[in-house]
């Protein structure tokens, strides 16, 4: 009987689960596809016109490999990228350009096909490094040999395959997203995860806790990956904005912030080094109450002015985003004027140590702001 009991208690408790996973599951597929809704309609406009142009136009019969090609060019991409879009189309035709010519040579057999998918897989890795480029060259070149040969000639799949780059191109050009939209959520993540190291290593003094001061310090080794994602989209945003007409006007901004991201990167390499060794001073005890008091609130309040900085990079209209840099700047310049073991009441030499490890990140977050170099080293008290 107690079994049996406890059996109906249970039952509820695993429907609700399932019933919240559902919940969340229908709630977080309705937000993605949401948020797919334009990039969706732009791969069908894309796919649709590729085909209709190859069919309508050249007089194509049934051009697949039209609407396929620039389908896979388009696709689901984290942020612009123009050297996505053509080494997919180029995959496509290149692929498709070698299945057509092999299978003209050798005919249409099941071992054409394996010689066929070899050659293409050697042929992309010597072409390019790209994993997408090999996939999909190996990819449509199989699929040449083992579909039907077109009314159209050997080599009209491969005028489709071209004319589906292009129109994949021409999108990306002509209707691209904002090439800055990633880039600033980027280093607002970037920039939080620095504010979030800082939090720590000031609550692990506050504490005298080393091992937290450590845990602070493997956050920031786990930035190292969000600083390469965000060189990444800036490379693809220049791109966009170098080429795309409706976005020209923004390259100096994402060539700003592609300058911010190099004074942010030192930054946390820098807190790395500031966490390493204030884990050896809470060891040894190596500073006073006043000093771990002082120290602490220099952290807080630096951590602060990073939220600040995060939300200037990070604002759209320019007027707002001068502001919150400018407010940045001047919290930044306070705090770095206190940047001497003695006004932070520091006796001991290991103490010192930490002091002016703090010093050069202080110098990159100003430079951040756009502050220039000599004038942000100026601000730190002399030694």
């Amino acid at each position: 009987m107690p079994v049996n009991r406890l059996e109906r208690m249970a039952q509820p408790t695993g429907i609700s689960a399932s019933r919240r996973f559902l919940r969340t599951r229908i709630r977080t597929g309705v937000v993605r596809s949401r948020n797919s809704l334009v990039p969706a309609i732009q791969m069908t406009v894309c796919a649709v016109g590729a085909y209709a142009f190859a069919e309508y136009v050249l007089g194509h019969s049934g051009p697949l490999f039209a609407a396929t090609s620039s389908l896979i060019a388009l696709g689901f991409s984290r942020e612009p990228r123009l050297r996505r879009v053509m080494e997919v189309g180029l995959g496509c035709t290149i692929g498709i350009a070698v299945g057509d010519l092999l299978r003209h040579w050798l005919g249409g057999d099941i071992w054409v096909a394996a010689v066929v998918l070899l050659v293409s897989i050697l042929l992309a890795r010597f072409l390019d490094s790209g994993n997408i480029f090999t996939t999909q060259l190996g990819l449509q070149s199989l699929l040449v040999v083992l579909l039907p040969a077109p009314a159209g000639g050997p080599f009209t799949r491969s005028i489709d395959a071209i004319v589906g780059g292009l129109f994949a191109l021409l999108f990306t050009v002509l209707v691209p997203k904002d090439p800055r939209r990633e880039p600033r959520k980027d280093v607002q993540k970037l920039l939080h995860e620095l504010a979030e190291v800082l939090r720590d290593c000031a609550s692990a003094l506050t504490n005298s806790d080393s091992t937290e001061a450590w845990h602070a310090l493997v956050r920031g080794r786990n930035c190292q990956p969000l600083v390469d994602a965000m060189r990444q989209s800036l490379r693809a945003s220049g791109e966009v904005a170098t080429l795309a007409p409706a976005y020209r006007r923004h390259r100096d901004e994402i060539g700003r912030l592609e300058q911010s991201l190099d004074y942010i990167d030192l930054a946390l390499r820098n807190s790395r080094v500031f966490a390493r060794r204030l884990t050896s001073a809470i060891n040894h005890a190596a500073l006073s109450d006043e000093a771990t008091e002082n120290i602490a609130e220099v952290l807080q309040e630096t951590a602060a002015a990073i939220d600040e900085l995060s939300l200037g990079l990070a604002e759209m209209h320019e007027g707002v985003r001068r502001a919150h840099l400018r407010t940045s700047r001047l919290e930044l310049t306070e705090i770095a004027g206190r940047l001497h073991p003695r006004m932070l009441d520091v006796q001991r030499l290991e103490g010192e140590t930490v002091v002016m490890l703090f010093r050069p990140l202080m110098v990159d977050l100003l430079e951040a702001t756009g502050m220039d170099s000599k004038e942000a080293r100026d601000i730190l008290p002399p030694l």
